[in-house]
């Protein structure tokens, strides 16, 4: 049986040449990979059509993380602390979501990804947690930190596809994001929190597989119950 594909989106950047480049980091494909995927890069600057093309030949689509999103996406305004906004990333993104949702496809977002599905489903976001909510506690661990320390535990809502894949009612999770979910979007139901009440991982109500979370577990990989997480998502793919 071939291994599932997996599209990943991707963040543009320039070179110190100013070349224009697309890239990931390579976790993201490293977990995907000893998941038992093939991962397919998606770049920006597709047609509708092309990227409509493509999503009918995935097995799954993951939403990575990076910058943030434009607020006015979801009528906020701009704020002093965002960062890396790119509004051609949005709308791929934002379409890449859409189309994989009517397909039915197995879905899994980190960190921005949780929020672009979020936002895609018509809810907000805090533009900077720390400014915004009155006694956040703080979220953002990098730089400072190396991107696999375990900044907070998560609590698992009973019940969802998070708290059976990672078999237990809390995890130690990284943190390394500024924003967080304002307003859940109608669809989306809570699969964990942090100790603050933040939401830290969602589900879409009623769909095969279409699961987000705020930490980044391919940073974790050296713990089973993130591993799990990708596996998964890649068994779901294979059984689409």
């Amino acid at each position: 049986m071939p291994a599932p594909l997996i599209g990943v989106t991707t963040a543009q950047r320039s070179d110190p040449q100013q070349v224009k480049q697309v890239s990931i980091p390579k976790a993201y494909t490293d977990a995907l990979s000893q998941a038992g995927a093939s991962p397919v890069l998606i770049p920006p600057g597709l047609s509708i059509l092309q990227l409509q093309d493509l999503i009918n030949r995935l097995d799954g689509l993951l939403l990575p993380g990076g910058g943030d999103i434009d607020p006015g996406i979801y009528g906020s305004n701009s704020h002093p602390k965002l960062i890396s906004v790119d509004p051609e990333r949005d709308q791929l993104e934002i379409q890449a979501f859409n189309q994989a949702r009517t397909l039915g496809i197995p879905i899994l977002g980190i960190c921005r990804g949780l929020q672009l599905i979020n936002v895609a489903m018509g809810g907000t976001l805090y533009e900077d947690l720390l400014d915004q909510r009155p006694d956040t506690n703080n979220h953002d661990f990098h730089p400072g930190h190396a991107r696999d320390y375990l900044a907070h535990q998560v609590e698992f809502e009973t019940g969802g596809k998070l708290s059976k894949s990672f078999d237990t009612n809390d995890v130690p999770v990284n943190s390394l994001h500024h924003q967080g979910i304002r307003d859940l979007a109608d669809g989306l139901t809570i699969s964990a929190r942090a100790a603050d009440g933040l939401i830290e991982a969602v589900e879409i109500g009623g769909y095969p597989f279409g699961v987000a979370v705020q930490w980044h577990p391919e940073c974790l990989l050296e713990h089973d119950s993130m591993r799990k997480l990708f596996t998964s998502f890649v068994k779901a793919a294979e059984e689409k």
